[in-house]
C-alpha cells in the first residue's frame, strides 16, 4: 500500500476529522497554526472563540454532546498556556478532545532564544494535563500521532490529547501510510471476583446501584439490572440520564441527602458503576457506604480508592453488567416502594427549599425537548438544583465541568448547540462565571447558535457569599460590578428577556426556547427573591 500524499498538514487534519464525523472545529488563528485553520475553515466549520480555553470547552461540549470526539486548535506558548484549565476539566470528565497546538519552527525547538511564542517545555505542560501529548518531529509521522492521540482520547478513562505541530511541518507536504492505531485491550474482570458478586447479588433483598460517568456507555444493560433486581439507583452527577430521570427507581445524584443516608444503612449490597466518589458528592467522603460493596470500573486504580470494596470488578460496565443480571434477586416490595417514595420526598424537598428559583426550574422542565443539552457552568442555580432537580433522560444533554471551575459552561454550551444545531440549548450561568469569558458573547453573536443563555444575577460570587455570610463575620472578594445585561446584550445584537418574578419564567423561557438563534435571558435573582434555603457548598469549613 502507498502511502497517502497531502498538500500540507492542515489537508492531513481535515481528512482526520472527516474520517471521524467531526464537522466543526473551534480555535483561535495564529502564526503558528495557520495552515490548519485554513484548511479547516475550507472544507469543515471553524469557529473563532475568543479565548483558547473556550475552544477546548466548546470542542469538550460538542463532543459530549455528539458522543464522540471534539477538536480545539490554539497557538503556541501562551496560547496553549490559555488552554490548560480546559483541557484539566476534560481530563476530569474523561472527554474526548482533540487539541491541536502550534510550535515554533522545529529548527529552534527547545533552543529556549525566544523565538516567538516560544515556552519552555510547552510538551511537558500538555502532557500533565492531557491523557496524551505528543510532538510532530515529521511530516511522514503527523497521521500516525493524529491516529493515536484520537485512540487514546476514545479509549475509556479518556480525556483531552494534546499534539504539538511545530509550524514548519504544517506547511511541509504530508505522507501517511494510514496504519491503524492500535486496538486498545478492553479489561475482564477476575473470574472469581465475577462469581463472588453474582453470589451476593443473588442474595440482596435491599439492593441499591450508583451509577457514574462510566454507566454512561451501558445504559441499556444498567437499565435491564435495575428493573431486574428492583433496585434504586443512586447517580453521581456524571452518571445523570444514565437511565432516564422520569423512571420510578432513579433517585438520582441525592446520595447525601438524608433519606438517601438512610436507605445506605439499611442496603445489604451497593453496586457501584464507574463513578469515583467525588468530594462534593460524598460530604467529603463523610458517606458512609454499605460493607457489601461491589464495583465496576474500566480503571483499575479507581477500585477501592475512595471506599473500601468487597469485590472490585475491573471491566467496562457493558461488559460486566449482563453477567450480574442473571444471577441477581429481585428486591422485596417494600423496599422498591421505600425506594420510590425516597425518589418523591428529596425532589419535593429540594423544590420547596429553592423557593422562588423553583418557578425557573419547572419552566425550564416544561419547555425543553426531551433529552436537549443543558450545559451549567458553577453557579448556585446548577450547584443546587440544576445537577439534581432539572430532570435529564440522556447523558448526552448532561453538561457541566466536573472539575468545578467557573466560567467553562458558556463554552460548553457553544459546542453543544452547534453539535445538535436542529434542537434548542441551554446554559445556566451565574454573572461572575460569565465574566470569567464574557467575550464569548461575541461569539454567539458571531456564529448565532440556538443557544438560550439564562444568566443568574445576584452581582458577585454567591456560593462564596453564601459561605462567608454563614461562617465568617465579613466578605471578601465576593461582591463584583455586574454590566447592564440588556444593554450588553444590544451591544452584541443579542435578544434579552428578564425573569424578575415567579410568573415570569414559563412565558420568558418558552419564547426563547422557541427561537431559531440565541437569547440572552437576565433572571434578576434581588427582584425574584432569595432562596428559601441559601445554598452552601459541601465542603468542609474548619474554622465552621
Amino acid at each position: 500500500m502507498h502511502p497517502r500524499q497531502y498538500g500540507d498538514g492542515g489537508d492531513l487534519l481535515v481528512a482526520h476529522l472527516k474520517s471521524l464525523g467531526v464537522d466543526t472545529v473551534f480555535g483561535i488563528v495564529s502564526v503558528h497554526n495557520l495552515p490548519l485553520v485554513e484548511a479547516v475553515d475550507r472544507e469543515l466549520r471553524f469557529v473563532p472563540v475568543r479565548h483558547e480555553a473556550t475552544a477546548v470547552s466548546a470542542a469538550d461540549g460538542y463532543g459530549r454532546a455528539r458522543g464522540s470526539l471534539g477538536c480545539a486548535l490554539t497557538s503556541t506558548g501562551t496560547g496553549a498556556g490559555n488552554a490548560a484549565g480546559s483541557l484539566i476539566e476534560a481530563l476530569a470528565s474523561g472527554t474526548a478532545v482533540l487539541h491541536v497546538t502550534g510550535q515554533v519552527e522545529s529548527a529552534h525547538l527547545g533552543s529556549g532564544r525566544g523565538f516567538i511564542h516560544e515556552t519552555k517545555d510547552q510538551l511537558g505542560m500538555l502532557d500533565a494535563v492531557s491523557a496524551y501529548a505528543a510532538t510532530v518531529t515529521s511530516p511522514h509521522e503527523a497521521g500516525r500521532l493524529l491516529r493515536e492521540a484520537t485512540a487514546a482520547a476514545l479509549t475509556a478513562p479518556g480525556g483531552p490529547a494534546s499534539i504539538e505541530w511545530p509550524i514548519d511541518l504544517q506547511y511541509a507536504a504530508q505522507s501517511d501510510d494510514g496504519e491503524p492505531a492500535p486496538a486498545a485491550t478492553v479489561p475482564q474482570p477476575d473470574p472469581a471476583a465475577l462469581a463472588a458478586a453474582r453470589e451476593l447479588l443473588a442474595r440482596a433483598r435491599r439492593p441499591l446501584i450508583w451509577a457514574g460517568g462510566g454507566a454512561n456507555t451501558a445504559r441499556d444493560a444498567l437499565r435491564t439490572l435495575l428493573e431486574a433486581t428492583g433496585a434504586g439507583l443512586i447517580t453521581s452527577n456524571s452518571g445523570r440520564g444514565s437511565v432516564p430521570e422520569d423512571h420510578p427507581q432513579v433517585i438520582g445524584n441525592f446520595a447525601t441527602a438524608p433519606a438517601v443516608r438512610a436507605l445506605l444503612a439499611d442496603a445489604d449490597v451497593l453496586l457501584t458503576v464507574g463513578t469515583h466518589f467525588r468530594s462534593n458528592e460524598t460530604a467529603d467522603y463523610t458517606l458512609k457506604l454499605p460493607g457489601a460493596h461491589l464495583q465496576i470500573d474500566v480503571d483499575e486504580a479507581a477500585l477501592g480508592r475512595v471506599y473500601p470494596v468487597r469485590h472490585a470488578l475491573h471491566g467496562d460496565a457493558a461488559g460486566v453488567l449482563p453477567a450480574l443480571t442473571g444471577a441477581a434477586a429481585r428486591a422485596g416490595t417494600d423496599w422498591t416502594a421505600r425506594v420510590a417514595a425516597v425518589r418523591e420526598d428529596v425532589r419535593a424537598a429540594l423544590h420547596d427549599g429553592i423557593g422562588p428559583q423553583a418557578a425557573v426550574c419547572d419552566a425550564l422542565a416544561a419547555a425543553l425537548p426531551r433529552g436537549a443539552v443543558v450545559a451549567r457552568d458553577v453557579t448556585i442555580a446548577s450547584s443546587s438544583w440544576g445537577n439534581r432537580l432539572l430532570p435529564f433522560h440522556d447523558p448526552r444533554a448532561n453538561l457541566f465541568p466536573r472539575g468545578g471551575g467557573i466560567g467553562q459552561g458558556l463554552g460548553m454550551g457553544i459546542g453543544a448547540a452547534l453539535a445538535r444545531p436542529d434542537e434548542p440549548a441551554v446554559v445556566l450561568a451565574g454573572d461572575g462565571g460569565l465574566a470569567v469569558h464574557l467575550g464569548e458573547l461575541l461569539t454567539v453573536a458571531q456564529e448565532r447558535p440556538r443557544l438560550t443563555l439564562i444568566v443568574f444575577n445576584d452581582g458577585g460570587y454567591g456560593v462564596l457569599r453564601n459561605m462567608q455570610d454563614k461562617y465568617g463575620e465579613r466578605r471578601s472578594g465576593v461582591d463584583l460590578f455586574t454590566p447592564d445585561f440588556a444593554r450588553l446584550a444590544a451591544a452584541c445584537a443579542l435578544p434579552y428577556a428578564r425573569i424578575a418574578a415567579e410568573a415570569d419564567a414559563a412565558p420568558v423561557l418558552r419564547a426563547a426556547l422557541a427561537s431559531e438563534g440565541p437569547v440572552l435571558v437576565e433572571v434578576d435573582l434581588d427582584a425574584l427573591g432569595p432562596m428559601k434555603n441559601p445554598f452552601t457548598p459541601p465542603v468542609t469549613v474548619p474554622t465552621a
